[in-house]
Order: structure tokens, then sequence, then C-alpha cells
């Protein structure tokens, strides 16, 4: 099998604020593996929060080239499990691997990434949309910009976080969530669960540091009035078992734990301990989209929105639409790619 990637800078509608900074394009590789006659494409996003950018990932994919080289296509599965041994430490660069991986097996067999899977062909959960951190006049010009969705998910960690979500409810009886990103101690999320649960708040998103104390995640997991989801909490598979009794669920993005094959594993291990299952996505185009949300059966809540914030996008595959997430005829991922 041939690997081959590009760099791509993909530019934002608007800038995107989170309470760890703000993004006005976001830089991405592009990741081609080819067999035969046919390609599979996926995606990773540099993250300075998790100490990638281009050239590490470049350097990762360079060595996993090599051996990957010599290799005739095999199942996804393997072909992550052979990686992971070799380079455990780059999670990043094997989920762009393992994505392509997928969407090429797929093609050359004629079915779809969910039947390589083993999971039912479609799901219904819809996905959210996110509104960035901005002055509440602006979050809620862009709630208006994008009406109609089933579900908004609020990124918060600032002074005036309740005043956001009471000036948004005013907007719409939609469902929404709450993502603080770790800016929240554990007095402030438990008094602020309070107040969000009663605007209708469905949950609160990771409000804690991951590296704080056990003992002030359990605070908040026991005294929380609203469900607590864990996101860079749960960045690989190991990290489930730690969050049970800790979290409600796990929000699992494919970049931090290496892509569809563990991602399906974890998420069915949070559904064994009766966790909530979620998978979300960074700022990425339609080419890692379309990878997550092949996982869609097995969701209670999905976060599927990613492209949607792009001012242009670089392929076709799955569409999400005001929360429904259409699947392309294409097999595989169904993918292609635009650039």
């Amino acid at each position: 099998m041939k690997l081959f990637w590009q760099r791509v800078e993909l530019p934002l509608k608007d800038p995107f604020t989170i309470a760890r900074g703000t993004l006005r394009h976001q830089q991405c590789l592009i990741v081609s593996l080819s067999h035969q006659d046919a390609t599979g494409y996926g995606e990773v996003t540099c993250n300075s929060y998790y100490g990638h950018n281009y050239e590490s990932l470049e350097a990762s994919l360079s060595q996993m080239r090599e051996l990957i080289a010599d290799w005739d296509l095999i199942h996804p599965g393997e072909l992550f499990d052979r990686c992971d041994e070799v380079f455990p430490h780059d999670k990043f660069a094997l989920s762009a691997i393992d994505g392509a991986a997928y969407d090429l097996y797929g093609k050359l067999h004629g079915i779809p990434t969910t039947e390589i899977l083993e999971l039912p062909a479609m799901g219904h959960t819809q996905s959210s949309y996110t509104l960035g951190i901005d002055s509440i006049e602006e979050m809620v010009r862009k709630y208006r910009e994008q009406p109609g969705w089933p579900v908004y998910k609020v990124k918060l960690g600032t002074p005036h976080d309740l005043e956001i979500v009471q000036a948004l409810r005013q907007e719409t009886d939609a469902t929404i969530r709450v993502d603080a990103n770790c800016a929240w101690t554990p007095e402030q999320t438990i008094a602020n669960s309070r107040v969000l649960a009663e605007l209708g708040i469905e949950f609160i998103e990771q409000p804690l540091s991951a590296d704080a104390p056990e003992e002030a995640h359990r605070l908040v997991f026991l005294n929380s009035v609203l469900p607590v989801i864990a996101d860079e909490s749960c960045r690989t598979e190991p990290d489930v078992g730690k969050c049970h009794g800790l979290f409600h669920g796990i929000n699992v993005k494919l970049c931090k734990c290496g892509g569809l094959t563990p991602a399906s594993r974890m998420l069915k291990q949070a559904r064994e301990l009766g966790m909530k299952t979620m998978v979300g996505c960074m700022i990425e185009s339609t080419v890692g989209i379309s990878a997550a949300a092949q996982l869609l059966p097995l969701l209670d809540y999905a976060d599927f929105d990613g492209a949607t914030l792009l001012a242009e996008d670089s392929a076709r595959g799955v569409s999400i639409r005001n929360g429904r997430v259409d699947f392309s005829s294409i097999s595989g991922s169904g993918i292609e790619l635009l650039i």
C-alpha cells in the first residue's frame, strides 16, 4: 500500500474561540492510502494543546509509510494494531491512516465502513452545532445565522457564562449542551449546574482540567445536577475505565484515540459500563467528519459540525444539514477529495 499526504489550511467562516484560544484557520493533513486502483482518505488536524504540528505529524507519517509500503491490503483493524504496536506515541497521525484504511478497504470491496465495523448501516442520533465563545451579541448573531438545528453546543469559560446561556435560551427552545473546556473549578461547576438545569441544559462537557485530582472529578460527579461528559479526560482506550464513576459519559475523538478502530472499542466499552456515548470532532474537513460519522449507530450524542464551520471545504462525503447526518452512496466512508 502507498501512503501520501498533503498540507491543507482550512479557512473558517468566523473566528472560533474556546477557553484555550482562537482559531481563524485550521491546519490539517489530508492522508491518502492507495492500493491497486483505489484510494482512501483520512485527516488529522494540527493541535497545539496535544502537541502536534505539521512537522511532528509528518515525521510520524514518514516512518509509518516505510512500515506499510510492502504490505498488501489487510483489514483496517489489523493495520491499526500493527502500526500502534510500533508507533504507540502518535495517535493523531495513526488516526488519519486508520481513517484512510477504512475508506480504502470499503471502496475496494464495495461495502460501507459501517459494515466493516460490524455496525448497523444507519443511526438516528442528530448532530449538534457549536457556538464558539464571543460577546453575547455575537453568539446570538451566530445562532441566528444557523437556525433550525435540533441541538446546539455552547462553548463556555468566560466571566459571563450564565448570561450567555440565558441569552441563547431566550432565542431558542432547542436542546442546548455546554462545554467549558476545562475552565471551571469544582465549586463553579456544581453551582453552575443548578442554574443551567433550570435553563433546560442537557449536560456539561469537561468542566474541570483533565489533570484535576480524582477527588475533584468525583465531587462534581456526585453533586452536579446535570450529567458530566468527559472529553479531555478521555483520550485513549485505557481512559474509559478511568472515567467510570467520575463522569456520566465520554466524548471520543478519532484523532486523540487513534482512529475508528480504537474509537469503536471505547464506545462499546462505555456502553457496557452504562455510560453515555458521544463522538465529537475538531474543526476539520468533510474527510474527518465522514470517518467520525461511521460510528453514529453507537452514539447517544453526536457533534459532527466541524466542516460546517469552514468557509471552504476540501472534500465531499457525509453531509450534515441542520443536524441531520446524510451518508454518501459511495463505498467506504464515501469520501471524494476536491483538492
